[in-house]
Order: structure tokens, then C-alpha cells, then sequence
């Protein structure tokens, strides 16, 4: 997504609190339906807190996507689900709660989580290191709150969810133009967005009432 959120204030503070009074890691969580701006936010988030310590390994506020356990386009192929990437049954839920598990629990090394290609459109293996200094873990995705067995266990690795809605326009606008960023033709954009993240994102939007808190940021 282009552009910079104004963070909503007290979110930044909020993240500190719990880096000085929580005993072990913590795990903030952060849905949205597709283009809400959830990368961004949890991004510049990171950026502020960490701003003064220049050595990756020593900062205590760390972001590790959802995206990264997406399944690959040919185990979605195989399911008959690849039409439909993106949609909640095309995640390993399971074993992105195990990786929140593993990265709550007491750490003494370096936790590997997977990242997401987008000019591929593939999740890549080992591609985010989670060093044992962070304290506060955030991470992103659509489903956080969606109340299916899978996504419940994501769920209990958090200690919050918020819920991450921009001006809903400007999200559809947004999430055109990444598609057309990464690859589609404006017309292909403009389909997926209606036929799939859509869909998607109404899924999506009947959880909020599920955060524990609302984030409304405004977008340069």
C-alpha cells in the first residue's frame, strides 16, 4: 500500500506499557479486511518504536505477517482452491498458531517465521528472523478474529486483536492498485477485487465487534 498512516494516538504507548509490564512475550494481533492498511500500520508502529536502536537483533517490537503461511499455488491447486487464494481455508491457521506459541514461549535463539513474495505470489520458508529480544510481537492478517476452530487458536496466542479500519473507499481504491503493482492489468485488478477480496472482506468486517480494539488511521 502507498502512502503513510497517521498512527491513532495512544497505540505507540500502548505497545510500550506492555513491553515494560509484561513478564514474557507478548503477541498484539492486528485484522482487517484485504487493503486495510494492516502492513502499514504495524510497520510504521515498529519503525517509531525502534527508531533508536540500530541493531536489528536488539529491538524489542518485531512484525511477523499472516501472509507467510498462505499455501502455495500448488497444494491450493490440488485442493481446487486456487480461484479462491486468499480466502480463510487457504492459510496453514494451524501452523501460524504454532509458530505464535513458539514465539511466546521463552527463546534463547533466533525463530525463523515465512514471509510472502508478492512478485511471485508465494510464501517463502525462513524469510523473517525473530531474534530473542522482542518482547512485543506484532502481527497482521485478515482472519485473526474469525470464529472457525483453526483461526480460534491464532486467536488464544493473543494477548489483543485490533481491528484496522481505514475510510472504505479509499481500501478498495488501495487494493486495486497493489494487484496492478505486483502483475494484473487494471481490468484483472479490478476483477479480483470485486469477485474475490470483497467477498473476503465482508467475511472479514463481521468480526470486529470480536477486537479489542478499533483502529480508524488516516492515510497520507
Amino acid at each position: 500500500m502507498n502512502g503513510s498512516p497517521q498512527l491513532p494516538e495512544g497505540l505507540a504507548e500502548r505497545l510500550s506499557e506492555f513491553a515494560r509490564s509484561s513478564a514474557g512475550t507478548v503477541v498484539i494481533g492486528v485484522a482487517g479486511a484485504p487493503g486495510a492498511g494492516k502492513t502499514t500500520l504495524v510497520e510504521a508502529l515498529v519503525r517509531e518504536l525502534s527508531g533508536g536502536i540500530p541493531d536489528v537483533e536488539q529491538r524489542r517490537f518485531a512484525h511477523v505477517p499472516m501472509d507467510g503461511f498462505h499455501l502455495s499455488d500448488r497444494e491450493l491447486a490440488r485442493l481446487g482452491l486456487l480461484a479462491r487464494k486468499g480466502a480463510p481455508e487457504t492459510f496453514d491457521a494451524y501452523g501460524y498458531a504454532a509458530l505464535l506459541e513458539r514465539l511466546r514461549s521463552p527463546r534463547t535463539a533466533v525463530v525463523y517465521a515465512p514471509g510472502f513474495e508478492r512478485t511471485l505470489e508465494q510464501p517463502l520458508a525462513g524469510d523473517i528472523p525473530m531474534f530473542p529480544a522482542a518482547k512485543v510481537i506484532l502481527t497482521e492478517g485478515n482472519y485473526l478474529l474469525l470464529d472457525r476452530p483453526e483461526w480460534q487458536e491464532v486467536r488464544s496466542r493473543c494477548t489483543e486483536v485490533w481491528f484496522c479500519e481505514p475510510d472504505d473507499e479509499l481500501r478498495v481504491q488501495r487494493l486495486v492498485e497493489r494487484h496492478i503493482r505486483f502483475g494484473k492489468s487494471p481490468a484483472e485488478a479490478a476483477a479480483w477485487v470485486r469477485d474475490v477480496d470483497e467477498r473476503n472482506a465482508r467475511l472479514v468486517q463481521e468480526t470486529k465487534a470480536r477486537a479489542d480494539v478499533v483502529v480508524r488511521p488516516a492515510w497520507n
